[in-house]
């Protein structure tokens, strides 16, 4: 008894519809704001109601930490934009050379907050104006305040916090982080 009903409506779904008239104004008493309505069949018609599209949200990324080779870069371009971190060394292959690297990049998040920007050399027969400014022997971390200043000169690999904490400590960051409270 239940396949009946079923069956029925199964029918009723799969017989074509029966087209309904509509009635149409005469084109010369068409409303000014609109269009003749158009006799054409109803397959070739736009559906009245499309689908509102997709709305697609875009994260922005997260802010990066910018290594710079000291070739491609000079201290001045950096004045009151940024707080460099120069990293020196005689050579790439330098232990302490790639350990501060490698700590600098594990921490990002404290120095992009303090608009720091590393700048990296290992050539030193390369003379370029940064080694030439701040003349380092051997394996160096220096870091320059926002005017051009050294603030500190480090003959060892330091961590991201021992840095963040020198650079807090200074009083040109002080005046930064109180003018922005």
């Amino acid at each position: 008894m239940r396949a009946v009903p079923a069956l029925i409506l199964a029918l009723l779904m799969a017989t074509p519809a029966l087209p309904q008239e509509a009635e149409t104004p005469p084109v010369d008493q068409a409303p000014v704001d609109q269009a003749p309505v158009d006799d054409a069949p109803a397959d070739d018609a736009a559906p009245v109601d499309d689908p509102p599209e997709a709305v697609v949200i875009v994260e922005p990324e997260p802010p990066q930490l910018l290594f710079i080779d000291a070739a491609d870069t000079t201290l001045e371009e950096h004045l009151w934009s940024s707080r460099p971190i120069v990293v020196f060394a005689d050579t790439p292959r330098d232990p302490r050379f790639q350990d501060q690297l490698d700590l600098l990049a594990a921490r990002a998040g404290p120095l992009i907050e303090r608009d720091v920007v590393v700048i990296f050399d290992a050539d030193p027969d390369a003379r370029n104006s940064v080694r030439l400014a701040l003349r380092p022997r051997g394996f160096s971390l220096v870091v320059v305040q926002r005017d051009g200043h050294v603030a500190f000169r480090k003959p060892n690999p330091w961590d991201v916090r021992e840095i963040t904490r020198a650079i807090d400590n200074l009083p040109m960051r002080i005046e930064e982080m109180g003018l922005s409270q």
